[in-house]
């Protein structure tokens, strides 16, 4: 078994092709493949299931890529001790948010300490995020939900109550509040089923024995936040996240708890990781309700 064999087939397994893992190694596609045919051959093992357009790890296969995740994640941080001096002088800190709104304090601090570490931000929902975080896309999320915490680190962030929003324009716009019972004669600006938030609101319409009308399914905050602005349905999201649009007004929902608990998490193998470190310590030090008092 050689490294260059398992780095070849941990790429494969994360990317689910081997002309994505060549590009990634920066290697032929024919180099990898013989890399990994090798590895196979070598312990007379299937790694895997080679499909016409598309491949799929065995069992054996998945059982390796949960070795080889810490075998590189190992490596990533045998490689932090040796650099730790340049450690957070340079680099880059991936974050996954369903809404940065959530830490936009903590970027702005972070960055100000550490300049040299480039933060880049992508968006999705919370299973994306966990999705992203588990096949090591990025090194941070910020998400509303966590329905298993085992592999992670968590900090909480802050609770919200989940709000309608609708156009000024709409017939709804003059509404302080308003029940689940009555939201069901009105059709809804809804985000992709993999939302947290989503999948709370049907939970609490199923108990309550509601059946909610849906107008339009789209992907992601800002294309609901849009369409909901040209006053053709109603829209739903955490308070927190609700910015001040002047096109936009937010309706509380009457007599229905329901609440977003916002968390910061990372893998807990990661978490030690400098940059990962320092930006939980950083969301740490915000959070403290004493950093304000004075001696």
């Amino acid at each position: 078994m050689r490294y260059v064999q398992l780095r070849a087939f941990h790429h494969v397994a994360l990317s689910g092709s081997f002309s994505q893992a060549a590009r990634a190694l920066r290697l032929t596609q024919p180099a990898i493949s013989d890399q990994v045919r090798w590895l196979e051959e070598a312990y007379d093992v299937a790694l895997f299931v080679r499909k016409r357009r598309q491949i799929e790890l065995t069992p054996a296969g998945a059982r390796l890529l949960v070795a080889t995740r810490r075998l590189f994640d190992a490596e990533g941080e045998a490689l932090g001790v040796l650099q730790e001096e340049r450690s957070l002088r340079a680099g880059t800190l991936r974050i996954a948010a369903d809404s940065v709104d959530h830490v936009l304090e903590a970027l702005t601090v972070f960055q100000s300490r550490f300049p040299g570490i480039q933060i880049r931000i992508v968006g999705g929902n919370s299973e994306e995020i966990v999705e992203d975080l588990l096949n090591y896309q990025v090194d941070i999320g910020v998400l509303g939900d966590l329905r298993d915490d085992r592999p992670f680190e968590v900090l909480s962030l802050n609770l919200s109550p989940v709000v309608l929003f609708v156009a000024k324009s709409h017939a709804l716009a003059g509404c302080a509040s308003m029940s689940l019972d009555a939201l069901a004669a009105w059709p809804l600006i809804m985000r992709e089923e993999g939302s947290r938030t989503r999948q709370m609101f049907e939970a609490l319409a199923r108990a309550q024995g509601v059946t909610l009308r849906y107008a339009i399914e789209a992907e992601g905050r800002e294309a609901v936040r849009r369409l909901v602005a040209t006053g053709i349905g109603v829209g739903i999201v955490s308070e927190a996240e609700f910015d001040d649009d002047p096109r936009l007004v937010k309706i509380a929902l009457d007599h229905q708890p329901l609440t977003m608990h916002e968390k910061l998490i990372c893998l807990k193998d990661r978490r030690n990781g400098k940059a990962i470190h320092a930006f939980f310590a950083v969301v740490r030090e915000l959070s403290d309700p004493n950093r304000w008092a004075t001696s």
